[in-house]
């Protein structure tokens, strides 16, 4: 599985970004898929993830204010980020894995820079 991720950058405090990543390969219904984002001198932390059935599950810091959502027909996971903060700064990294396994696929990152 490769996953293509996109849409990061730059912007102001209050600001919006959408991320998209798209996933090719051998793609498997009982998979998850989902957001993890990495800021400089941190863990990497699960920012959402969302089923192939639509169930979701979203870090408390970004409730009410990141929505996730997919096509399942293009293998593809968004991430809607609104109201982002200067803590919102970090590499976001797509994430699949199946749903039984532990096995789990990383796209490239994509930087989002939050200016205050």
């Amino acid at each position: 599985v490769q996953l293509q991720a996109s849409g990061g950058g730059l912007v102001e405090a209050g600001g919006s970004l959408r991320l998209s990543c798209a996933a090719s390969g051998t793609i498997f219904s009982d998979n998850v898929m989902g957001w993890y984002r990495q800021a400089p001198g941190k863990q990497r932390e699960l920012v959402a993830t969302l089923t192939y059935g639509g169930t979701t599950d979203y870090a408390d810091s970004v409730k009410g204010r990141f929505t996730i959502s997919r096509d399942n027909a293009k293998n593809t996971v968004y991430l809607q980020m609104n109201g982002l903060k200067p803590e919102d700064t970090a590499v976001y990294y797509c994430n699949y894995k199946r749903s039984w396994s532990t096995k789990q696929y990383w796209g490239q990152g994509t930087q989002v820079t939050v200016s205050s």
